[in-house]
């Protein structure tokens, strides 16, 4: 069992930046591909972000690639979102996904419980 847990999220201006951690515990961390979803009122939850096992791949969603930056500290068990340039569109609870095998818009083993990030226009 893999214990997952969100934090870092809140309210931003347009324009602006965040970044949301994301720990993992029960398991050795680095075993685990990690990646970040996001779910808007009324829309499906989608794929954000992912940074595979060996720290080296990593793949965004279109919306988000040049904004965006995930990466992953495997000697603290976390991995990080590094959100710039924030557009409203990105308001949404994001969520923190573990996977010892998926890595990408399949993965999701193991999912926290979402942290909130509103932006403010």
């Amino acid at each position: 069992q893999v214990h997952v847990i969100e934090s870092g999220g809140g309210l931003v201006p347009v324009e602006g930046s965040l970044r949301l951690s994301c720990t993992a515990s029960g398991q050795t961390f680095s075993n685990y591909h990690m990646g970040w979803f996001r779910q808007a009122p009324g829309k499906e939850r989608e794929f954000v972000a992912a940074v595979a096992r060996s720290g080296v791949s990593r793949y965004y969603a279109d919306s988000v690639k040049g904004r965006f930056a995930v990466s992953r500290d495997d000697a603290k068990n976390t991995v990080y979102l590094q959100m710039n340039s924030l557009k409203p569109e990105d308001t949404a609870v994001y969520y923190c996904a573990a996977d010892p095998t998926q890595f990408g818009v399949r993965m999701g083993y193991y999912w926290g419980q979402g942290t909130q990030v509103t932006v403010s226009s």
